[in-house]
């Protein structure tokens, strides 16, 4: 998987996520996420958005590729 197909697949999964706490949203009520990681993969997602238009020649591109492949790895892992 090249990097432009793992921080679409990045994004994709934090779509559903977001999707499963919409979820509980409607389920259990707002107060149920208070402390869910919805601001997390927000954040993640504009990073993720940020590289797909930076210019690979900018300084901050090699550092975030690399943060951005380890946050996939974190969805790669096999659940418990």
């Amino acid at each position: 998987m090249d990097d432009r197909e793992l921080v679409s697949y990045l994004r994709r999964c934090n779509e559903a996520d977001n999707h499963a706490y919409a979820e509980v949203a409607g389920r259990f009520g707002g107060d149920a996420l208070l402390d869910s990681h919805l601001p997390t993969l927000d954040l993640i997602d504009q990073l993720a958005q940020e590289w797909q238009v930076m210019d690979p020649a900018d300084d901050r591109y090699p550092g975030l590729t690399y943060a951005l492949r380890v946050l996939t790895q974190a969805y790669q892992q096999p659940q418990a």
